[in-house]
């Protein structure tokens, strides 16, 4: 008992050190992968709304005239300082940004990981457990095409089914909503919440309810075909036979013995599928025209805004990293055979 709990604290050290190097190899790719763009950054942020004065002043503010490796000495610098930049575009805080449009972003990745588990887990278990029937098949089928889809695809056509009936298929609130509702968090179901609002409440989950349903019916085919593997084979482990011999029901072994331990890969993947909701978010947010974090940074990368892109996705890619390791140390209470 005392090795094991012991090995904990040293595996999340462990982790934690991998963590670091793998932060700064991000960053570092983030950075010089921008930097190879060809053009002036400049000149294609802000166009010929200025002068040639201004540009070159622009320039020397944002480092842009030394060498690339004080460029690249400064950005780290910056990032030890949490300081991720200035937009070029129109020179605001990229972290000010992020704050802004990150909690659209948040609530639209939570409330589609939610629909993904509430649609993936339940089917996965139920076809694990008809294996080979047609549910079964049918199941597998639904799992690979919704994993398949583009989201762009799949948003679109469900814009196509629900817009003749009235349904909200963009924005985040309706007008009166986003006037009312006071900003706290810059989540705006929080602070509806917050603010006691009950109509406003409702509004913001009817617009909600569209694109976190287009997002997390794609997440939700890795959770059907995970779950469904890991129970067969769960439902083949001695303990389960142990358990039938008992003369245990079969909808209990499942849910008892087969299911519980099924879940075990399942929260491994969650940290996968936290970049997969990422990357996903961002398209979702240009269909339903969501005013995230993915929307604003597409807007900037056809602006070939690089400082505002590179702040973005820099800090997209640390959001990434934390929740692995997170989802690590929790894999590690849970299973204690990986901490070994």
């Amino acid at each position: 008992m005392s090795s094991a709990s012991g090995s904990l604290p040293k595996y999340v050290v462990q982790r934690l050190l991998l963590m670091l190097p793998m932060i700064w190899l991000l960053t570092s790719l983030v950075f010089l992968m921008l930097r190879v763009i060809p053009g002036d950054p400049i000149s294609a942020a802000v166009g010929d709304k200025v002068s040639e004065a201004e540009k070159d002043a622009r320039r020397s503010r944002a480092g842009l005239d030394r060498p690339l490796w004080e460029q690249y000495l400064d950005y780290f610098a910056d990032l030890l300082r949490f300081d991720l930049g200035t937009t070029l575009s129109d020179n605001q805080s990229v972290t000010s940004v992020i704050v802004e449009k990150g909690g659209a972003t948040l609530s639209l990745a939570v409330g589609a990981f939610i629909i993904a588990l509430l649609i993936g887990i339940p089917l996965g278990l139920l076809a694990g457990r008809m294996r080979d029937s047609a549910f079964d098949v049918f199941i597998r089928i639904f799992g690979i095409i919704t994993y398949a889809a583009p989201i762009f695809w799949t948003g679109l056509m469900l814009i196509v089914l629900v817009a003749p009936t009235g349904w909200p298929t963009a924005g985040i609130a309706n007008d009166t909503t986003l006037a009312t509702v006071p900003i706290v968090t810059h989540i705006i179901f929080v602070d509806a919440m917050l603010a006691g609002d009950l109509p406003a409440v409702v509004d913001v989950a009817i617009h909600h309810a569209l694109p976190c349903f287009a997002l997390g019916l794609m997440l939700s085919g890795v959770f059907i075909r995970l779950v469904r593997v890991n129970v067969l084979q769960t439902l083949k482990g001695d303990y389960v036979e142990a358990a039938r011999a008992r003369g245990i029901k079969e909808g209990r072994v499942v849910r008892r013995h087969a299911f519980r331990n099924a879940l075990v890969p399942v929260v491994t993947v969650i940290g996968l599928q936290a970049a997969l909701t990422l990357s996903g978010a961002v398209l979702t947010e240009k269909t339903f025209n969501w005013p995230g974090l993915g929307k604003e940074l597409i807007e900037y990368m056809t602006r070939r805004d690089y400082a505002a892109v590179q702040g973005i996705v820099t800090f997209l890619a640390v959001i990434v990293v934390v929740v692995s390791l997170i989802v690590d140390i929790i894999n590690a209470l849970i299973d204690p055979r990986v901490r070994y």
